[in-house]
């Protein structure tokens, strides 16, 4: 993150017309970055917009309850920290469901990466996202 960073404020220092910045977002549940939020305001801080770009949250194999309500509060912080925010413009997942998912092609023995199971139902993701849209920061 730090080389992109870098990469950003000298092109905008040279008077490059950059106007935003996209970050793909290929998580392992349990492990989404602890200071996204920080990143995102270090280079809203250099006058460009954020986006949160291809978000999943990937999963071993078979996915349980635990697993899944990690993914959640995974899934939940990334909007918690787009939401604090203000040049965070959005947030795009890779996908809505996991029966069109790239992880199982990519991760061998994971998957599970994306809101919505297979038979687009919703997971526990979906009401964690919806909370951390409308709840209290």
């Amino acid at each position: 993150m730090r080389a992109l960073y870098d990469l950003v404020a000298s092109l905008k220092r040279t008077g490059a017309p950059i106007e935003g910045v996209g970050l793909q977002s290929h998580f392992v549940a349990g492990a989404v970055s602890k200071d996204i939020q920080s990143v995102m305001e270090k280079f809203a801080g250099l006058g460009v917009d954020v986006a949160v770009t291809e978000l999943d949250v990937r999963i071993r194999l078979p996915a349980d309850d635990k697993a899944l309500a990690t993914q959640a509060a995974d899934y939940a912080s990334v909007v918690r920290a787009r939401r604090a925010t203000p040049r965070c413009v959005g947030i795009t997942t890779w996908g809505v469901t996991d029966d069109h998912s790239w992880i199982p092609s990519f991760f061998s023995g994971y998957g599970a990466a994306l809101p919505s199971d297979e038979a687009y139902r919703p997971k526990p993701a979906v009401a964690a996202m919806t909370e951390a849209w409308t709840g209290p920061l």
